[in-house]
């Protein structure tokens, strides 16, 4: 899913760099895992229903389309409303991090290359940061 930028010149997805649809899948069941088995993790594990399928599948769903890749999400629910549909959610500084502690761990375990961990985890910030409903 090459794109082209604005001086039509082909650009390379965030989907294509990080592998496809295999490593979406494989960063996003390591998230799931870590957030599973590490106890700090628990306030945000909490927030899950249990089985957690429907979590990782519509996580996986989301940033293949975020990424560049096929829009599965959008395909499936429609806009992603991310703010609206964690509301319910009490999400602060503390939950924000655990989340993104959670995503940077996958990533370097996964060995994702060092640049693109580093473009998408600030991009993971800027919109985990975004989702918080809660001061502190």
């Amino acid at each position: 899913m090459t794109e082209q930028n604005e001086t039509g010149v082909d650009t390379v997805t965030l989907y294509e760099q990080i592998g496809g649809a295999d490593k979406v899948r494989e960063l996003v069941d390591r998230f799931y895992d870590i957030m599973a088995l590490e106890p700090d993790f628990q306030p945000i594990l909490q927030m899950h229903p249990t089985p957690m399928d429907s979590s990782r599948d519509k996580l996986f769903w989301f940033l293949c389309g975020w990424m560049g890749g096929p829009s599965l999400y959008i395909e499936k629910y429609g806009h992603p409303r991310l703010r609206a549909r964690h509301l319910p959610f009490q999400i602060g500084i503390s939950e924000r991090n655990q989340w993104l502690v959670c995503m940077k761990t996958a990533m370097h375990e996964l060995q994702i290359e060092e640049k693109l961990q580093q473009r998408l985890l600030y991009s993971f910030y800027e919109t985990a940061d975004w989702m918080r409903n809660q001061e502190g």
